[in-house]
């Protein structure tokens, strides 16, 4: 089917969404670990706690992408049904996760959340692949990227700036601050009506041959055995942009689950108070845990508004190469090798630096973060089956979510602690990965998924 060319704001509209599914990625990877620490959790049993977000994507994504491949209605199309699900159920999540009582269940909700973000995201990347003629789907998942990159920055700063309105960032021993409650409210709303925008702004084409669309869905096969064929029916260039996937969600896994409890202790000499260190029944414990606390939910809020910069680097890199992909030609295997380099030199200086220093960092690691939601999926996109595509990208989650329960399940703790006990060494290790991640671009060979020249549409 050949598809027309689609003008900025009809890109905008069937990326819209990812504001809102960006809106909760970043009160997760930014504020989950300080729910966490505030329920009492040691920094070194945070990875094994964020081990639900990787799980659920490994399972989610694909289901959905075969789902989604095989849907179609004539007034929601294909996508949109999961779009809309998935965000109703993280809008829940989101409002109520703050909420709970106990450790367990603050990582039950985390299971919930991430779970639901994926329904929403998965088809989100095979709708620019639908959407978009190869020409455009460059340009098309940086326009995504740009709209991520606002969604980062607002989310992360959040918590902040209800604070900065008056709500109290004091709590009592075991509950989360108000300050992140109404954070995590707005959210849950953002979430939902960025979705919905999407969905009633966007249309989606037809299968093109609709009564071999029918026939083939109505065979009889299994989801396991097709999602095991596709595994080994693999692209050559999928395989090699899984390394390059895996050493890059590594280091930002790393980054999301232990930023909190580095940066407070390393940067702001504020870190988390152990609670069976006080007893609350004594009033001179009790005021000093106050003190401590609350110390810790301000450095808290500043190292959330600090990551919150890699979500405007981000979308300042997206912007230009919104510019630049309408009309040039761009190489995305050395974009992408170098974006990576600089966001690991931004992890690496992490070490070095003063509280007013830690946002250039971050401005670094935008960079690549900006490339990471770009760049792999424009290459993969050149080198898949269109039919097949929410599948392939469903699995090439596998590539996301694999380095990410490694490091949950010890992989990070063991690699940081060869560096030394400082929490600071998580950060460290982030920053030698991405470098890695940079340097396995040399594996790309594929010419069509290196450059697309618009003009050959």
């Amino acid at each position: 089917m050949k598809k027309r060319m689609l003008g900025f704001w009809e890109i905008w509209n069937m990326s819209f969404g990812f504001l809102g599914i960006q809106f909760g990625f970043a009160l997760q990877g930014g504020f989950m670990s300080r729910i966490f620490q505030t329920l009492d959790a040691s920094k070194e049993d945070i990875p094994l706690l964020w081990i639900a977000a990787p799980l659920t994507g490994l399972i989610v994504q694909p289901i959905i992408g075969y789902l989604s491949d095989r849907t179609w209605h004539r007034k929601w199309g294909r996508r949109r049904p999961y779009f809309l699900i998935g965000a109703i159920l993280s809008s829940l999540a989101l409002f109520f996760v703050p909420y709970s009582p106990a450790l367990w269940m603050a990582a039950g909700f985390l299971w919930i959340l991430d779970a639901s973000i994926n329904i929403s995201m998965e088809p989100f990347r095979a709708l620019v692949a639908d959407k978009l003629n190869e020409a455009q789907r460059t340009y098309g998942f940086v326009v995504q990227t740009l709209i991520i990159g606002i969604g980062t920055w607002v989310a992360s700063n959040l918590p902040w700036l209800v604070s900065q309105l008056g709500v109290s960032d004091s709590a009592d021993l075991g509950v989360v601050p108000n300050s992140v409650k109404v954070a995590f409210a707005i959210g849950a709303f953002v979430f939902l009506i960025s979705i919905l925008y999407t969905v009633f702004t966007t249309s989606e084409y037809p299968p093109e041959d609709m009564e071999a669309f029918e026939r083939e869905r109505k065979q009889k096969s299994s989801f396991v055995s097709d999602i095991i064929n596709n595994i080994g029916n693999m692209p050559t260039t999928m395989k090699k942009l899984g390394v390059i996937q895996f050493f890059s969600w590594f280091a930002f896994f790393t980054m999301w689950s232990l930023a909190n409890p580095s940066l407070t202790e390393h940067i702001f000499k504020t870190p988390a108070p152990v609670q069976s260190d006080f007893n609350m029944e004594i009033s001179e414990d009790k005021e000093a845990f106050n003190i401590q606390n609350t110390a810790f939910q301000k450095s808290s809020n500043l190292v959330g508004s600090a990551m919150g910069v890699y979500g405007l680097s981000s979308m300042a890199f997206a912007l230009i190469l919104v510019v630049y992909t309408s009309k040039r030609r761009l190489n995305r295997k050395y974009t992408h090798m170098i974006a990576l380099a600089i966001g690991g030199v931004g992890f690496l200086m992490m070490k070095y630096v003063s509280p007013e220093q830690l946002k250039y960092c971050f401005i670094l690691i935008g960079i690549s973060w900006g490339s990471i939601l770009s760049m792999p999926y424009a290459m993969l996109s050149s080198s898949v089956d269109e039919k097949k595509m929410g599948m392939f990208m469903g699995l090439f989650n596998m590539f996301i979510v694999i380095p990410q329960i490694i490091a949950a399940l010890g992989g990070v703790n063991f690699v940081s602690g060869l560096l030394g006990e400082e929490a600071i060494n998580a950060m460290t290790v982030a920053g030698i990965s991405l470098i890695i991640a940079g340097l396995c671009n040399f594996l790309i060979t594929n010419k069509s998924a290196i450059s697309y020249q618009p003009t050959e549409a």
